[in-house]
């Protein structure tokens, strides 16, 4: 049997070790992808911390020892039976979003809303999700991983294997928009718009034909460098002053609001800037949400009603979402120059979760590249 390396956890809360294992052979209707690129998601230190079932104790891992690595790029090494669009040598993303394949949600072609849905290299959102790492237990922290050939985005020539693996959280942004139904011509504020959600929902909405993008946050010269992106058609604001949210948002667009509110809020981020944001959608607009609040909302019923507002949650995105980022990027109207890159090799992956500070920002894209 050929071999592979990977970083495997053997305890959770305890470093990552460099170890041989199996490499993993597809089965028909499944691709094997030589990694090139995984991203290291600001996440993953919780996810691999001995305090994370504190925190979410619905979101269940895999058996130790385990190989984690949300988000894979790399090119087809080899195919499964009755696989025809993927050959080896292709560039792909590989979806992390798996889902049993018969429940009534994967039936209607909604496996983001399986009740065993899991994320490949990851966790899953319900108990019964955990059997399907049996089936899909290698992530991206390793030369090799099996994916559903339709997990599969093909990855145009000038994005890089870097950029690709970045793609989980441009397209949580981007899956949100979709969601909410953005139109070319709309406005959007992205409240935490510096962060790693937060900047990929705002390149997501210039690239659809946003006109204005409202953003918000606490760093001055972070922000000052998100507008940078595209000073004509971004606004921003440092929170924390006397000037609300809806207010600055108003007195740019009429006094209308905008037409969409994203919310990218950390866990720690009080309910109390999450409803200053909401503020902002106009009367009919959508507020949704793809950040992770934990505190309770506090606002009237009678709120949503006398704004006729929508609010909506969004949690990632399709492979077929994810293919018209590829293309919008492949383009150039999906703008993935701006991030800077932290390349580190395999053997240096636990350097690269100790570089996850709390001063990295949305523009930091780290990626270990076995």
């Amino acid at each position: 049997m050929a071999k592979m390396i990977a970083a495997r956890l053997h305890k959770y809360g305890g470093p990552l070790h460099l170890d041989e294992v199996e490499r993993p052979e597809p089965r028909p209707g499944e691709v094997r992808i030589r990694v090139a690129a995984c991203n290291i998601v600001p996440n993953l230190k919780n996810v691999l911390s001995d305090y994370w079932q504190d925190l979410f104790p619905h979101l269940l891992r895999p058996k130790l020892p385990a190989i984690f690595g949300l988000d894979a790029a790399g090119t087809v090494d080899t195919v499964g039976e009755g696989v025809f669009a993927f050959q080896p040598g292709m560039r792909v993303y590989v979806n992390p979003a798996r889902g049993c394949g018969d429940c009534r949600h994967c039936r209607n072609g909604e496996y983001l809303y399986c009740p065993r849905g899991i994320f490949q290299g990851y966790f899953s959102r319900t108990p019964e999700g955990v059997a399907l790492f049996d089936f899909y237990p290698t992530g991206g922290l390793g030369e090799y991983l099996i994916a559903p050939a339709d997990a599969l985005v093909s990855l145009p020539d000038n994005v890089s294997f870097e950029a690709g693996a970045r793609f989980g959280y441009i397209g949580t942004g981007y899956g949100a928009l979709v969601k909410a139904r953005m139109r070319p011509g709309e406005t959007v504020v992205v409240n935490g718009i510096g962060g790693t959600l937060g900047l990929g929902a705002a390149i997501s909405a210039l690239a659809m034909g946003a006109t204005k993008v409202f953003g918000t946050g606490r760093n001055q010269s972070l922000l000052d460098r998100v507008k940078a992106v595209d000073p004509d058609r971004i606004e921003v604001l440092a929170v924390g002053g006397d000037t609300r949210i809806g207010d600055w948002v108003r007195g740019l667009t009429a006094g209308y609001g905008a037409d969409l509110v994203v919310d990218a809020l950390p866990p720690g981020a009080p309910a109390s800037a999450w409803m200053e944001a909401a503020d902002a959608v106009r009367v009919g607009g959508t507020h949704v949400d793809i950040g992770a609040v934990n505190e309770p909302l506090t606002f009237p019923g009678y709120w949503i009603k006398a704004r006729n507002a929508t609010i909506i949650g969004s949690r990632w995105f399709t492979a077929a979402e994810g293919q018209e980022m590829a293309e919008m990027a492949g383009a150039g109207t999906l703008d993935l120059s701006i991030f800077d890159h932290h390349r580190f090799a395999l053997a240096d992956v636990n350097n690269a979760l100790a570089a996850l500070h709390g001063e990295v920002r949305g523009f930091d894209n780290f990626v270990v590249m076995p």
